[in-house]
């Protein structure tokens, strides 16, 4: 993503415009000299405020290193936004590489810790509060499936979702004449970009929708990396990150082993939303060109690729040395005295009192296991009602987290086996 790769994606884009409409000789010159080694950066940045655009400062460059005859056939046909507009796509195409793979590898481990702690049960919470007992195994399973939609989405953009632009001055190509069409088709070919049916200079759907992606990417990478920062509050400690030599320790205070990978995550998608925003206010365009909108995109598509590509990176890195303790699970299970299964108590009293009569039951029973600080079981036990219902056994039954996961196991099945198919 730094400037030298936009540099020699915009050189590529013009060797490969000079193989489509010059003869071959010099085509062959062109294409020879647009190696982005050869060209002086800090240059062409200042010439980019004079202009506008990278592109006039970087023609000038070109052809200072062609002969004339070879110069003379430079850029034909083009206009600066196809070439900035091309170059960002070959510039996507190319980070989404990395990205993917290790988008790839994040969700391969989310798969693996789904596999291993299928059957380990742990409080789900919901609003921050212990709700109902889940297993780890499903909260990873999920975690999975938020990846595996992104990995979806990016493998259909980078396969056919990253056109190429070229629509000369104001989307004709009159200075190609008859062979516009052709040019833009081998123009394609070469750069192996999708030919679009018309310019899209002024319909920004093709970067929005790399925007919109890599904004859905961010938020499922950002929700596994605040799990993973709250599972690992010293007050929770159902996960750790991996430890090593000075992983995770504090300025001040050396006993921390601070959750650094998931925390670098989070500092990178948080800015992502933000800028899809920015690509999405620049759609609206003026007339055949835009006035400060394209021209916004450059920057705001470089953050968003780098941004999140590195979050899908740290996030691999923090799942696949990801330490869960099951113990800790399990304790924390039974930290509010068996209140965290009253929804299991209420469905096994429904048969005998009512779905009504069995709600308020328990609901009272908890304020006071609450208000007094006793176990629920204690105080259930106490109600007669619930004792000729359930008996010693079934009040017993209906509070182990054990009894009552559902479908979670099943769930942890599906997603994998719909994974591997």
């Amino acid at each position: 993503m730094e400037d030298r790769a936009w540099l020699q994606a915009m050189l590529d884009f013009e060797a490969a415009l000079a193989r489509a409409v010059a003869p071959p000789d010099a085509a062959e010159a062109i294409a020879a000299a647009c190696v982005a080694d050869h060209f002086d950066v800090e240059d062409l940045g200042i010439s980019t405020a004079d202009y506008g655009t990278p592109v006039p400062g970087l023609l000038k460059q070109l052809r200072a290193k062609l002969p004339e005859d070879a110069a003379a056939h430079v850029h034909r046909g083009a206009t600066s936004q196809d070439v900035v507009d091309t170059a960002a796509m070959l510039v996507a195409r190319r980070a989404l590489a990395p990205l993917i793979e290790d988008l790839q590898g994040a969700a391969d481990a989310c798969a693996a810790l789904a596999q291993r702690f299928r059957d380990t049960p742990m409080a789900g919470r919901t609003l921050l509060q212990q709700a109902a007992p889940t297993t780890f195994g499903l909260k990873a399973a999920i975690w999975m499936s938020g990846l595996d939609e992104a990995l979806r989405q990016f493998r259909d953009i980078r396969e056919s979702g990253l056109a190429v632009q070229l629509g000369g001055a104001v989307g004709t190509l009159a200075a190609l004449g008859d062979g516009g069409l052709e040019a833009v088709s081998a123009v394609a070919r070469s750069l192996e970009l999708p030919e679009p049916g018309l310019p899209w200079h002024t319909v920004r759907m093709v970067p929005a929708r790399l925007a919109c992606a890599l904004g859905e990417a961010g938020g499922a990478i950002g929700t596994v990396a605040l799990d993973v920062v709250l599972l690992a509050q010293t007050e929770v400690a159902e996960v750790a990150e991996a430890g090593g030599e000075g992983r995770g320790g504090s300025s001040t205070l050396p006993h921390k082993r601070n959750p650094v990978g998931a925390i670098a995550v989070r500092a990178c998608t948080a800015r992502v939303p933000g800028l899809v925003s920015t690509m999405l206010a620049t759609m609206a365009q003026e007339h055949e060109r835009g006035a400060g909108t394209w021209q916004a995109e450059w920057e705001t598509i470089s953050d968003l690729l780098r941004l999140t590509g590195s979050a899908a990176s740290a996030l691999r890195e923090v799942l696949e040395g990801l330490e869960p303790d099951p113990d800790r699970m399990r304790a924390n299970l039974d930290a509010t005295g068996g209140l965290l299964m009253t929804e299991s108590v209420v469905t096994a009293l429904t048969p005998s009192l009512g779905r009504g009569r069995a709600q308020e039951l328990v609901e009272q029973a908890a304020r006071t296991a609450l208000e007094q600080g006793r176990p629920v079981r204690d105080v259930l036990a106490g109600e007669p009602a619930v004792m000729d219902a359930l008996g010693d056994d079934g009040l017993d039954a209906a509070l182990s987290p054990d009894n009552y996961l559902g479908v979670a196991r099943q769930l942890v099945d599906r997603a994998l086996e719909a994974r591997r198919s």
